[in-house]
């Protein structure tokens, strides 16, 4: 099964009015046997529409409940996406990433590449070494699935303090899968890489595009928007009364 753009968000967002919604997505995913692709594509857009909706899927499920012995695998896999992407929207990077490494090394062994990717994230989301390695090593396994590279594209935003972050940023923001510059979100991510680049007029150009190709009347990230390109005027500004003064050195 495959759930292209929009269809995707629409049946991920069908089922936030029922009590229990994350048993009846993970049920219904059963029944129509989806790969993990499919999975991440549906529980990223679910989870994140949940959250927005006030009906997280952390208030919903306990982490014994998505752990517990014998449950189906499409059950345990659409469980685990869930949970692990809204940790990733909370910015839970800590919990996340111990979350993970408490499950049995079997467990761990049989993550599909998304649950990887959702840990490598965690990982770079505070800036541990290690999760650049973790990360080159999905990037080998995910193709152009797009789901997957924007979690890393994310923890490589998040991750200040990185090995040559923001250019690893800027090279992955290239990926074919990303639609050469037509995604608000990897804009806005590039955006922000090329600010701590202290390429400040390319950095407005980004966000501007960004903005121009957000969904009209969009509200769930236009602020995040706004505050990117108010970093940037602030910090090109600074940038220019220092050089004016004599005081600038070359943008790290």
């Amino acid at each position: 099964m495959t759930l292209p753009g929009r269809e995707a968000r629409v049946r991920a967002t069908d089922y936030l009015t029922a009590p229990f919604w994350p048993v009846r997505l993970a049920e219904e995913l059963r029944e129509r046997g989806v790969g993990w692709q499919e999975s991440a594509e549906v529980c990223a857009d679910a989870a994140w529409a949940a959250r927005a909706a006030g009906r997280s899927v952390l208030g919903l499920l306990s982490p014994d409940e998505i752990t517990a012995a014998g449950l189906d695998p499409v059950i345990a896999r659409t469980y685990r996406h869930l949970y692990l992407s809204a940790l990733r929207y909370d910015f839970r990077c800590p919990t996340l990433q111990a979350f993970v490494e408490q499950l049995p090394p079997r467990a761990m062994s049989e993550f599909d590449c998304y649950r990887r990717a959702l840990y490598a994230f965690a990982l770079l989301g505070q800036s541990r070494p290690e999760g650049l390695a973790l990360m080159d090593e999905v990037l080998a396994e995910a193709g152009n699935h797009a789901k997957t590279l924007h979690v890393l594209l994310h923890g490589l935003w998040l991750g200040h303090d990185l090995d040559q972050g923001a250019e690893r940023l800027l090279a992955l923001s290239t990926r074919p899968a990303f639609g050469a510059g037509t995604d608000p979100i990897v804009m806005f991510r590039v955006a922000g890489a090329l600010r701590r680049l202290g390429r400040y007029d390319d950095g407005l150009a980004a966000i501007d595009r960004a903005l121009d190709l957000l969904p009209p009347g969009d509200i769930t990230v236009h602020a995040d928007l706004v505050r990117e390109r108010s970093l940037i005027s602030a910090a090109r500004d600074v940038h220019q009364h220092l050089s004016a003064h004599g005081l600038g050195g070359t943008a790290a």
